[in-house]
């Protein structure tokens, strides 16, 4: 985690964010002044970034909008104040209308970024001003601290080149709280395909099996917000188990770089889970991430104990074999 302390103070109205990355500074500006990367973590997980206009200069501004798994919106924006390339930037950050208007509801902030080498890697002191007390206790009480946390657990991934971060290494699960879960996996091909694979049932079919032994018999998707999709398996021959299957509802489709479903045991109502599904391309290969929201801890433990992780990479290891290698 790169946040190392995350401080507030009432008597002088700032907060106060320190981290550390295993990057050099220029690297780490790179990250802050490209939009594209900038959007791959500033949002907290399920409330991915997207910038729509970014004019990186001193008087120009930035507009941004950060969407939630049920297609709840928030937008803002920066106005840059002072660029000194690699080491401080400074931005006015306030919350905007949809017409990209400041939001009087809610308050702004000046906010300084300051970068500074330590051997080879870099520190980062984030210092947001606010103009009274309330403002202040306003964010906190938004989640600011928690999500600033999970938003930044995400920059390693940016920081590294996408296959020496995550290539071999298989699937990935990552307990970010009590309730949500992150899971991730590389795999070797283009975006388009791998999200054909999660929504076209001759796809589908040929690699969501898990473990040996087991086949789909059935297959119907939910492409679009409102549809439900159900999926159901069978043990084969002499293998040992229950059919079983999920079924839920699709929420949100931005294709083909994010899907959010719910999900849950067919004919059961409860527990069900969010499944917020984001597809990232590098170099040929794509991230598969997948951030699950459980409805209470008991339920992340009784499911992840299931050995579902050893599942889904069986699944993803045959997506790899039996659909990107063959396309």
């Amino acid at each position: 985690m790169p946040v190392i302390d995350i401080a507030t103070d009432t008597e002088n109205l700032t907060m106060t964010v320190t981290a550390e990355f295993a990057a050099p500074i220029e690297r780490v500006w790179d990250a802050y002044s490209d939009p594209r990367q900038l959007e791959r973590f500033w949002g907290p997980p399920g409330w991915p970034a997207r910038f729509y206009t970014w004019d990186h200069t001193v008087g120009g501004r930035a507009d941004y909008g950060m969407t939630g798994p049920r297609g709840e919106s928030s937008r803002a924006y920066w106005e840059f104040l002072a660029i000194e390339a690699p080491h401080r930037f400074e931005v006015l950050d306030g919350f905007s209308d949809d017409n990209g208007d400041p939001n009087p509801d809610f308050p702004s902030m000046r906010m300084e970024f300051a970068f500074e080498s330590v051997g080879e890697a870099t520190r980062m002191v984030t210092t947001s001003y606010f103009d009274s007390l309330e403002a202040l206790e306003q964010i906190v009480e938004m989640g600011a601290i928690e999500g600033t946390r999970l938003a930044m657990s995400q920059i390693d991934a940016v920081l590294q080149d996408l296959r020496e971060y995550a290539q071999g290494k298989g699937t990935r699960v990552e307990l970010l709280d009590d309730t949500h879960v992150r899971i991730t996996r590389l795999v070797d091909g283009p975006r388009e395909l791998v999200w054909r694979a999660h929504t076209e049932p001759e796809l589908i079919r040929k690699w969501m099996l898990g473990p040996d032994g087991w086949e789909m018999t059935e297959c119907v998707v939910g492409n679009a917000p409102g549809e439900s999709y159900r999926n159901s398996w069978a043990p084969v021959g002499d293998t040992e188990g229950e059919p079983f299957g999920f079924e839920g509802e699709t929420l949100l489709v931005e294709a083909p770089r994010r899907s959010v479903t719910t999900e849950r045991m067919q004919g059961m109502p409860a527990p069900e889970t969010l499944n917020d599904l984001n597809l990232y391309e590098e170099d040929g290969a794509t991230l598969i991430t997948v951030l699950i929201e459980y409805p209470d801890k008991d339920t992340r433990d009784m499911i992840l104990g299931t050995g579902m992780a050893d599942g889904m990479e069986e699944s993803f290891a045959r997506l790899e074999r039996e659909v990107l290698v063959t396309a």
